[in-house]
């Protein structure tokens, strides 16, 4: 290899170690050394890929953003109903904590906390993330109108805000403790206030 080649790497697979990372410990407790031991690069390779841990935690916010939209859109159209689907993502926040010894919460939500809106970029990445989520929930309760399961009175968009706001809630009452069972019994309440 010739000096000064960079050092090729799967950088999706870089790009996902990295939001592992990042979603686990935050953006200011991350070090530079945790990047480059969980991405496996050189602190040159790094910095000529990524530019600096700003533009990787960038880079990392919009990849859970696309990842967790693809994901959700997914399972919407997989769900028998609209009801099952809601139902699956809010009791979902339980299932979570079972696998988990210090649950994580929401990437997108965590930063929103982290950063208090003192960023201007992150906080355009994360209103565009709450913005695709709720994308996803007034889909599904749009669809949920259609079904007969929600009363189509109800406005479809404040719902999935009350959706996108209520697991953001369950995933930081987890964090803080919450038992899983507690955490579904919110779930069901929430699933009653939509009808």
């Amino acid at each position: 290899m010739s000096p000064g080649r960079p050092i090729e790497f799967d950088r999706e697979q870089a790009i996902e170690d990295a939001m592992e990372v990042f979603w686990r410990q935050g953006f200011e407790a991350t070090s530079l050394a945790d990047l480059l031991a969980a991405m496996k690069l050189s602190k040159s390779s790094f910095y000529h890929a990524f530019g600096s841990k700003q533009q990787l935690f960038e880079t990392c916010l919009a990849h859970f953003r696309r990842r967790q939209t693809i994901r959700m859109t997914e399972a919407l159209a997989a769900a028998p109903s609209a009801l099952a689907f809601l139902r699956r993502m809010l009791r979902g926040v339980a299932h979570e904590a079972r696998g988990e010894r210090c649950p994580k919460g929401c990437l997108i939500m965590n930063s929103a906390t982290e950063f208090a809106g003192r960023d201007p970029a992150i906080a355009r990445l994360v209103a565009l993330g709450v913005g695709d989520f709720s994308g996803v929930f007034r889909a599904a309760i749009r669809r949920a109108q259609r079904e007969g399961d929600v009363p189509a009175s109800r406005s479809a968009e404040t719902l999935a805000r009350y959706v996108v706001s209520t697991i953001s809630g369950l995933k930081t009452m987890l964090k803080a403790g919450a038992s899983p069972r507690t955490i579904e019994r919110i779930a069901e309440v929430a699933l009653g206030a939509l009808r």
